[in-house]
């Protein structure tokens, strides 16, 4: 555990440009609050297209930089992705997406049938734009309030889930109460978060977390305050939800340019596996205790090894290194703005130190809406469309 420390330390000294803050901000709608806490596109010819259409009447998508379409922009942040060669590959060019062009979740929401999500933060989104769902996920955010507040202003997952309270009411207010009340239902929400709550936390040199909690103990406790939020959003009427677990963490570029050998580092990965054990577990449950609803786990640890272990065959040669960034590994320092990026994008894994490139993200998404069970359970996103949910 020391050694996993002891890389934390020049891992976020380095992301941050040598500047360690003590202070965060964590942000809610429009309103921003102190808190104290100890310091812790693919090429164009691989974009995604719409196989299926109008599976569901909206997806509302919460997480970090992962999923993140433009939330973190206005933010007084050092999580943003608003410059190139962000969005190199994506035709709206860098919107604050962490990548050179689809996330996950644009992926997998084209396979519904629906346009791209807005971001909460857009100005003046019209409701035409919000039907369809909204997109509340920022970079930096995690389960616990305090992760990542060495970044400064993110909005954690109870904030984001406030902010989606907000939209409820506009949508309620220009489509009437009973069209939002049947129509939610049937809506995915996608929640991917829990990387910063180790990377930017539990990981993190001076962060009390790891001397009060066990392994164990930290997994627990973030699956305890992750069902928390869960039944919130069920509480406000979500009933399909799809639940992405933490990744393999020890392999992104970051952590394999500050091994020893140049390959993964298991300590890393070994510290997450509780939390993706729970996770599992908790879908489970919720699907026991919640029969009117339905919950699906996403094993993006899983997908990330078979992407890997069949890497050629899925047209990938770099699967050690970003495309984008500084250092050794191309993983010290992350994509830095107006950067030269690789030309052979779709050849690598990682876009930058810590983000998959737009084509893994669109093999993910197609993972993950019609992968079999060992990727996707207990079904995947598009037989969860096809399942018939009734008004809270």
């Amino acid at each position: 555990m020391a050694a996993v420390f002891k890389f934390c330390t020049l891992f976020i000294l380095l992301s941050v440009g040598g500047t360690v803050l003590g202070i965060g901000r964590v942000v809610n709608g429009d309103d921003v609050t102190a808190e104290m806490a100890p310091a812790p596109a693919p090429a164009p010819a691989q974009t995604p297209t719409v196989d299926v259409g109008g599976l569901v009447p909206a997806m509302f998508i919460f997480g970090d930089s992962l999923i993140d379409s433009g939330n973190n922009n206005n933010l007084l942040t050092l999580a943003k992705a608003n410059y190139p060669p962000y969005g190199i590959d994506f035709t709206q060019g860098p919107t604050g997406r962490f990548s050179n062009g689809y996330t996950i979740v644009d992926a997998i929401g084209q396979q519904l049938g629906l346009p791209l999500a807005p971001a909460y933060s857009t100005p003046d989104p019209s409701i035409d734009q919000m039907r369809f769902g909204v997109n509340y996920a920022s970079a930096a955010a995690g389960i616990l309030d305090m992760t990542g507040q060495i970044f400064v202003e993110r909005v954690p997952l109870k904030n984001q889930i406030t902010n989606f309270a907000k939209t409820l009411d506009q949508l309620s207010a220009n489509l009437s109460a009973q069209v939002v009340k049947e129509g939610i239902p049937k809506c995915i929400f996608f929640v991917g978060i829990g990387s910063n709550d180790y990377l930017t936390n539990y990981l993190m040199p001076g962060s009390s977390t790891n001397i009060i909690y066990t392994v164990q103990q930290y997994a627990d406790l973030l699956i305890q305050q992750y069902s928390l939020n869960l039944q919130r959003l069920y509480d406000l009427g979500a009933r399909k939800f799809v639940l992405a677990g933490i990744g393999e963490l020890g392999c992104i570029p970051t952590m394999v340019a500050r091994s020893e050998n140049g390959q993964c580092l298991d300590e890393v990965n070994q510290v997450v596996d509780p939390f993706n054990a729970n996770m599992k577990q908790m879908v489970t449950n919720f699907n026991t205790a919640l029969p009117d609803a339905k919950f699906v786990y996403l094993d993006t640890q899983n997908m990330f090894r078979n992407i890997i272990a069949n890497s050629k065959t899925y047209g990938f040669s770099v699967v050690d290194r970003g495309c984008c960034g500084v250092g050794k590994m191309d993983g010290e320092i992350t994509c830095v703005p107006f950067e030269t990026p690789c030309p052979n994008r779709e050849e690598y894994v990682f876009w930058d130190a810590y983000h998959p490139t737009s084509a893994v993200n669109v093999l993910v998404g197609k993972m993950a809406f019609s992968g079999g069970s060992d990727l996707v359970y207990p079904i995947n996103i598009q037989q969860l469309a096809r399942t018939e949910t009734w008004p809270y």
